[in-house]
């Protein structure tokens, strides 16, 4: 994915974006958990799993069910695809069924902003919610903000997005800047203050990404030895190797900004080339292509991300989220994005329910009145000019090619967006 490509889909989606949506204020009391929201749903249509008088309530879910982003979205896609199962199990929503409606973006700018128009024109969805990537909010985003449908990301963690897109974007998850500060202040204490930063130039998240590390690891006090990039598509990282190499200091660790398609091989090739020390990355390493692309060089790696899916060591709440996503699917979690992608429907879920329907204005307002609701990721609060929660930061160890708890941050001080 490079910029160019993505800015011709970005326009596409404006051109797609002409429906809108009327509106109509709603007051929002304060939030349920994810478990409650359930109940509340269940105790209101006598434990029914059949359709209330309105049909269901539908949801366009935007993923890349196939492509380079795929093995982020599809683990997001399973655990929203779960959520609604036991929200529909538990009697659904103001006596409703909720239905979710997917469509595969296949991480490509042109069918991202067609599907977007699928979900507003065919699908007629009142809600929207998807993608971990910034690239494909942007290009999907300003139909769903034409149309007046609230849209609550997944997992692309641009804090720039409600910004870009309007008033109808949500985020679900933390914001880049957040993750970048945590990493700087996490490496910077028990590292050292010496490294280098390489990023992928051709992609949003990974170019805001480098940019609030080097902001936030600078303000700290740290040098930063050498500042490198790479293509998206880039494979062969032996010149910005080389570089390093060339290094009459050592850097005290490495922060690779990278893709979750990338990462495994750029990893891989510095261990290869003698590279040892830490590596500290952000929320697109949390895939299991790290471990398998890059195998036993994948240990002392490190990196942000939403939460630890570890069924021994993780919170009750993510340890019964795995056993239930493991009974539904077979295997536990693939990574934290499909916890993500479960608490982002309970959210929207609690938010309808609140609103007393699926009018977008009502809708939007319970999300901005949505105050410390209890995500399995983390408890969420947003506001009217506050769209991106402040959640805390999962610092990934991987050691013998298993993901465990480095630390939780929560930053003492954020770049602004």
């Amino acid at each position: 994915m490079n910029l160019s490509a993505w800015g011709k889909g970005f326009a596409v989606a404006a051109v797609f974006a002409l429906l809108t949506g009327a509106c109509s204020g709603a007051a929002s009391p304060a939030a349920s958990t994810p478990a409650s929201a359930a109940a509340s749903a269940a105790a209101s249509t006598a434990a029914s799993t059949s359709p209330g008088p309105g049909g269901t309530i539908k949801i366009g879910g935007g993923f890349a069910l196939t492509g380079d982003e795929a093995s982020l979205d599809v683990p997001a896609a399973n655990g929203a695809k779960l959520a609604v199962k036991e929200i529909n199990a538990a009697g659904g929503v103001l006596g409703r069924q909720l239905e979710l409606i997917i469509h595969d973006s296949q991480y490509k700018p042109d069918v991202t902003a067609q599907t977007a128009k699928q979900f507003v024109e065919q699908d007629r969805v009142p809600l929207f919610i998807g993608y971990t990537d910034t690239d494909s909010v942007i290009a999907a985003g300003p139909t769903m903000q034409a149309a007046k449908i609230p849209f609550i990301t997944v997992g692309a963690t641009s804090p720039k997005i409600p910004k870009q897109i309007g008033d109808m974007m949500f985020l679900a998850c933390f914001g880049d800047n957040v993750q970048a500060a945590a990493g700087a202040e996490f490496a910077f204490k028990k590292f050292g203050k010496n490294a280098y930063l390489l990023w992928d130039k051709g992609v949003e998240y990974t170019t805001l990404l480098g940019g609030y590390f080097k902001s936030r690891f600078t303000e700290l006090g740290g040098t930063l030895l050498l500042e490198d990039s790479y293509g998206d598509k880039e494979t062969n990282f032996s010149s910005q190797i080389a570089k390093v190499k060339a290094l009459p200091t050592k850097p005290d660790f490495y922060y690779v900004a990278a893709m979750p398609y990338n990462v495994g091989p750029v990893v891989k090739q510095f261990r290869d080339a003698g590279i040892t020390g830490p590596i500290v990355g952000g929320d697109g390493y949390d895939t299991p292509d790290l471990v398998k692309v890059a195998g036993a060089a994948a240990n002392n790696v490190f990196f942000s991300t939403h939460a630890l899916m570890d069924a021994t060591g993780g919170t009750d709440g993510i340890k019964k989220f795995i056993a239930a996503y493991k009974t539904e699917y077979g295997h536990e979690p693939e990574n934290a994005f499909a916890a993500l992608g479960y608490d982002t429907v309970y959210l929207l879920a609690d938010a309808v329910k609140r609103a007393g329907g699926t009018d977008s204005a009502a809708v939007k307002a319970a999300l901005e009145g949505t105050k410390d609701f209890k995500g399995i990721t983390g408890a969420i609060t947003f506001s009217a000019d506050a769209h991106v929660p402040q959640k805390g930061v999962t610092i990934i160890d991987v050691e013998s090619g298993k993901f465990t708890l480095g630390a939780e941050v929560v930053p003492e001080k954020v770049p602004a967006p």
